[in-house]
């Protein structure tokens, strides 16, 4: 059916007045309909209402996600660790000094030298080092905590941009994972039957796959910071003239035109236009000259339909300050992630220094084994074939020990990388890293929870979940500001002002033969002309309407319907999380238990091991065993040393990844964020479960009862 112009005005007209447009209201319905077909996805679990999108969004809105019913995460606190004593969330103050608003703010220089307390480990040209205080250098040197530190800043300015009215530009808050080692071949692979591996991803981070999402979308804020212009001009004009009567003339104007406008969060914006110009003239058609014009005009806009609202337009800070929350919770996921990190190096170069004494003493047994052969050669009571076989085996050690000494040189060079943030002092570059701390085999309490306790702390402790809920309340945010952007641009405005004039009567004017001149009531110069402007003789105001109407309205459709199928991305990527975070605490809680009997079973292997060869050597010496059987003892007891240190450091390691997913390690240890976020620890942290260094012990006596395996 064809429509005539004017049936299509009365159409627009009830639409503007409806404040609908086509499909708005099929879409409404989709929209209502869609959380039950999410919510039936979730068999045999209580499910939360999803939260109306029209509801009202501020600080205080309490939030749920549609998801599987779970414990409410643990918000990150105190909220704004601050690493500076500047508040990046506030700008320069208008007084005393209006000038400082065009002050630069000068953020500090990196610290690139090391903290004394480092030094204060050097001693004979060694570092000896324990893991509280491994852990505490790496608070304040490690370069990826320094990085993460700095977005909390960067989070601050967002919040001012916001204030202003302006969009935001946003935060990385993915993991900074430039810190080397943390897994290394010196320790073998966890107990856990699925590994022990977890996902680094930042929560705040953008989605696979989208080049650029709707967050920021809708209609634009008002931009609330007043804005004072103005334009000051001078002109000469000297026109040819094509009268008779006239000869050409020259015009000199000064102009001087100011404005004010400022927006606010209402959806309203004010503006005052303040003009005034002077001209000039030896032409006789002016009347005056010099003549002054000034005239006043302050103009009230109101947006009606899109862009209306005080949420609309102060949405950005909710969103800004949702982000800086999502960082506040990246920077304590990387405090997890680099202490869980230095803690998987230091555990490595326990079990490469404990790997290179194990071979020092493998090569003293060889060795002596050796010597002793060469002697009985000498007196003819052993053959030289049994020589040039323990010969071998002290060459066999020789090559290991070299082997595990420059593995241990290279641990030693990953610990100091990671607690320094400076190498170049040679006396630091050389120093060996000697550790001082063992892992303790003492039960967790973790040991004997059931997973359902592990997993409800998980969901409450672990970062990635409050992230998680944050973006989603941003999503939300963005949903209901695409939907107040597909409704019609109507603006509501009034102005009221005022003008006058004055000048000099023109002599040349005069001249005209007319018999008229000038008005006598005009002021002659630009202070009668502001009385008389302010006087409000000759006022000038009204009100009015603008309406812009988009009939096809696509790019709001595809934006307000694409917001919601992020936000549904956003639903599914948690409940993603969740049943990530159940496998991987399950895991975890396997591999402790997996790496216990891994230890127990290495340390019998190990008394056992040094038993036999005590046991061979006494037979050797009474000459009732041979070269090669206490060759083949010596290895045996090698490899058994072996598996024992890779069994504790892996175990060292599982513990501290269970501890890592559970992110319980702050708490626990004692570690206080915000002298972390400042870069200065001013209490050390306390770490459970350690003990200090023993040789290894010799043989047990060989007895009728052998005491009982460890359990």
């Amino acid at each position: 059916m064809k429509l005539s112009h004017g049936q299509a005005a009365v159409c627009v007209a009830l639409m503007v007045l409806s404040g609908f447009q086509p499909g708005v209201a099929q879409q409404a319905q989709q929209q209502a309909a869609a959380p039950a077909q999410v919510q039936t996805t979730v068999a045999n679990q209580a499910t939360p209402q999803t939260p109306a999108i029209d509801q009202p969004i501020n600080n205080n809105t309490k939030w749920n996600t549609g998801l599987p019913q779970t414990p409410e995460p643990k918000l990150t606190e105190p909220l704004y660790l601050r690493p500076t004593n500047k508040d990046y969330t506030n700008a320069y103050g208008f007084l005393p000094n209006p000038l400082n608003v065009f002050k630069p703010t000068p953020y500090p220089a990196p610290r690139l030298s090391n903290t004394p307390r480092l030094d204060d480990l050097l001693s004979g040209g060694k570092i000896y080092l324990s893991l509280t205080d491994a852990v505490t250098l790496a608070l304040e040197n490690n370069y990826d905590i320094e990085i993460a530190r700095i977005n909390l800043d960067i989070a601050d300015t967002d919040i001012l941009r916001a204030k202003a009215g302006s969009s935001l530009r946003g935060v990385s808050t993915g993991l900074v994972t430039n810190t080397l080692g943390g897994t290394t071949s010196t320790i073998t692979g966890g107990g856990g039957p699925g590994g022990t591996t977890t996902g680094t991803g930042g929560s705040g981070a953008g989605a696979s796959g989208l080049v650029l999402s709707t967050s920021g979308g809708g209609p634009t804020p008002e931009t609330m910071e007043p804005v004072l212009s103005g334009t000051l001009q001078l002109e000469k004009v000297t026109s040819e003239s094509s009268s008779v009567i006239a000869p050409s003339a020259t015009t000199n104007t000064l102009t001087g035109n100011f404005q004010y406008n400022e927006g606010f969060s209402t959806g309203s914006q004010f503006n005052v236009t303040f003009n005034n110009s002077r001209t000039s003239t030896n032409s006789s058609f002016s009347t005056y000259s010099p003549g002054i014009s000034t005239s006043v005009t302050g103009t009230f806009t109101q947006h009606l339909l899109q862009g209306c609202c005080r949420w609309v337009n102060t949405r950005f800070i909710i969103q800004a300050k949702n982000t800086r929350r999502i960082t506040d919770s990246s920077f304590r996921q990387q405090l997890l992630y680099t202490v869980g990190q230095v803690e998987s190096i230091y555990w490595a170069l326990v079990s490469a220094y404990e790997d290179e004494q194990a071979k020092e003493r493998a090569l003293l047994q060889s060795t002596q084994l050796s010597s002793d052969n060469r002697k009985q050669l000498e007196i003819g009571t052993l053959a030289p074939l049994d020589v040039v076989n323990s010969d071998s085996a002290v060459a066999t050690d020789k090559q290991a020990l070299i082997s595990s000494q420059t593995n241990l040189e290279y641990q030693q060079l990953l610990m100091k990388q990671a607690i320094a943030r400076n190498l170049d002092d040679p006396q630091l570059s050389v120093a060996p890293v000697i550790p001082t701390d063992r892992v303790g085999l003492d039960r967790l309490p973790e040991e004997d929870m059931t997973v359902e306790d592990l997993v409800k702390e998980s969901y409450v402790n672990n970062p990635q979940v409050e992230q998680a809920v944050l973006t989603m309340q941003n999503n939300l945010l963005t949903i209901r500001a695409e939907k107040n952007g597909l409704l019609p641009t109507l603006d509501a405005y009034a102005f009221i002002g005022s003008q006058a004039i004055a000048g000099t009567p023109n002599p040349n004017a005069a001249n005209l033969g007319t018999g008229t001149t000038a008005s006598p009531s005009v002021p002659g110069g630009y202070g009668g002309a502001l009385q008389n402007l302010f006087a409000g003789d000759y006022p000038n105001y009204g009100v009015g309407v603008n309406l812009s109407v988009n009939l096809r309205n696509r790019t709001a459709q595809a934006d307000q319907v694409r917001s919601q199928m992020e936000y549904r991305q956003s639903q599914i990527r948690l409940q993603q999380l969740y049943t990530q975070l159940r496998i991987q605490v399950t895991n975890a809680q396997f591999a402790l238990t997996n790496d216990r009997a891994a230890v127990n079973a290495a340390q019998s292997a190990r008394d056992y091991a040094a038993q036999a060869l005590d046991a061979e050597q006494k037979k050797y010496r009474l000459g009732a065993s041979t070269t090669a059987n206490v060759l083949q003892m010596e290895r045996n007891l090698a490899t058994a040393e072996d598996n024992s240190i890779s069994a504790t450091a892996a175990y060292a390691r599982d513990r501290v990844s269970l501890e890592q997913i559970l992110a319980v390690t702050l708490d626990r240890y004692g570690i206080n964020i915000e002298d972390s976020a400042k870069g200065r620890v001013q209490t050390p942290p306390h770490i459970p479960g350690l003990t200090a260094p023993k040789a290894p012990e010799a043989p047990k006596p060989l007895t009728a009862t052998p005491p009982p395996p460890p359990q």
